[in-house]
């Protein structure tokens, strides 16, 4: 038993400062990744509804190529590729030198690109169970469209998407695991450096485990007040 304690404590024979690191860099990343990806789908939802054929076909293939390819194969396209792509650049310009893309910054929009894909989809659910009358009232009300969107459809909205964005959110906690692959000090990669370092696997991936569980327990419970908060007006009706 005092090895364990000695192996989960704080300082130089303990791995715990690693881990707390680790779960720090999976919630920056999530939190990092979340409004980016929300911003990109909802724009990608309004694509989809465009009068214009050009803007609803670049929209559908967005969705099509980030929804179809696999996850970790976005995320080494995001940090290899671009890396190799824009070192292309630069030597056509002149430039010769090394460029590395930070990891944090790859796996941020590479998530955010799968994320916005998927949330896009939900936007577009939601866009479509708000009836054509509130459109209608607003504009007889003499209201423009910004302002419409902005007072009249987008907290329906919101509250519509919130059930679906929210699943989404635990599947992006889930897919933060995923920049482990690209050298990035997050939970699961603390915990496998710890595990192949004192040949104590259940230990450490069991703490993974429990992290991770943690992280979705707390996150089950935002959700819940958020939805509660939005519910609040029919509740009252």
């Amino acid at each position: 038993m005092e090895k364990y304690l000695t192996l989960l404590s704080f300082g130089d024979q303990g791995w715990s400062d690693e881990i707390a690191w680790g779960v720090l860099i999976t919630v920056s990343l999530a939190l990092a990744t979340l409004p980016l990806g929300l911003f990109i789908g909802f724009m990608i939802a309004l694509g989809k509804q465009s009068k214009e054929w050009t803007v609803r076909t670049a929209a559908d293939i967005y969705t099509t190529i980030f929804r179809g390819l696999p996850e970790l194969l976005t995320l080494f396209i995001v940090y290899y590729g671009l890396q190799i792509g824009i070192q292309l650049v630069l030597k056509l310009i002149g430039f010769d030198g090394a460029i590395e893309i930070n990891s944090f910054a790859a796996g941020a929009v590479s998530l955010a690109l799968v994320f916005s894909s998927y949330a896009s989809e939900v936007f577009l659910s939601a866009f479509r169970a708000i009836p054509k009358g509130q459109y209608e009232g607003g504009y007889a009300l003499g209201l423009r469209h910004g302002t419409v969107m902005r007072m009249i459809i987008l907290p329906q909205l919101i509250r519509i998407a919130l059930p679906g964005l929210g699943n989404l959110w635990m599947i992006l906690l889930k897919d933060t695991a995923l920049v482990s692959a690209i050298g990035l000090t997050d939970i699961l990669r603390q915990t496998g450096i710890a595990a192949r370092v004192t040949k104590e696997a259940f230990l450490f991936f069991g703490i993974a485990f429990l992290l991770y569980l943690v992280l979705a327990l707390i996150s089950s419970i935002a959700l819940n007040r958020i939805e509660a908060y939005g519910k609040r007006g029919e509740q009252a009706r």
